[in-house]
């Protein structure tokens, strides 16, 4: 059956130059093992192709239950020069909740 990532975590997006960094902290101890074998960085890319250009890179704080993503190459060349409606990049968090996983 399959979750979304909504389901098991929430997210929080931040933003320096053209670099998007969107974390992902669970709910709970299930929901952790499931984001970290199932929320790869493949995973994550295919989803963000459309308005990043990659590479993407996953970081793990196994204490706080949270992968950190770092986005590269996903604002349009950054806040000051980017004519996207938001050029920050905060609601790449609502993207990354929208992910599905296969679950188990």
């Amino acid at each position: 059956m399959s979750v979304k990532v909504h389901e098991l975590a929430h997210a929080r997006a931040g933003d320096k130059g053209n670099t998007s960094n969107v974390s992902v902290v669970a709910y709970s101890d299930e929901a952790w093992t499931l984001l970290r074998e199932q929320l790869t960085v493949e995973r994550v890319m295919d989803a963000y192709a459309h308005v990043a250009k990659g590479p993407v890179t996953r970081y793990e704080l196994p204490t706080l239950k949270a992968l950190n993503f770092v986005i590269e190459n996903a604002l349009g060349g950054g806040v000051t020069i980017s004519l996207a409606q938001d050029a920050h990049g905060k609601s790449l968090s609502f993207l990354m909740l929208d992910i599905g996983l296969p679950g188990r």
